[in-house]
C-alpha cells in the first residue's frame, strides 16, 4: 500500500510540473509583458523578443 502511495505522489507530482509548464508556454507573451512593464518602471531597459526581428518579412508578401 505504501509504494501505490508513493506512486500516486509521483504521478500528481509530475502531473503538477506538467500543468505549470504549460501555463508558462501558453502566458509566455503575457509574462514577459508584464516583465518589461516592471522593468520600465525601474528604468531597465527590456530586450525585445527574437521573433521581432522577422516581423518585417512576412508584411511584404
Amino acid at each position: 500500500m505504501k509504494v501505490a502511495r508513493f506512486v500516486l505522489k509521483i504521478v500528481a507530482l509530475s502531473l503538477t510540473v506538467a500543468a505549470a509548464v504549460c501555463c508558462v508556454i501558453a502566458y509566455w507573451d503575457k509574462i514577459t509583458a508584464g516583465v518589461c512593464a516592471i522593468g520600465d518602471k525601474l528604468g531597465v531597459k527590456c530586450r525585445s523578443a527574437e521573433y521581432d526581428d522577422y516581423a518585417d518579412d512576412w508584411d511584404e508578401f
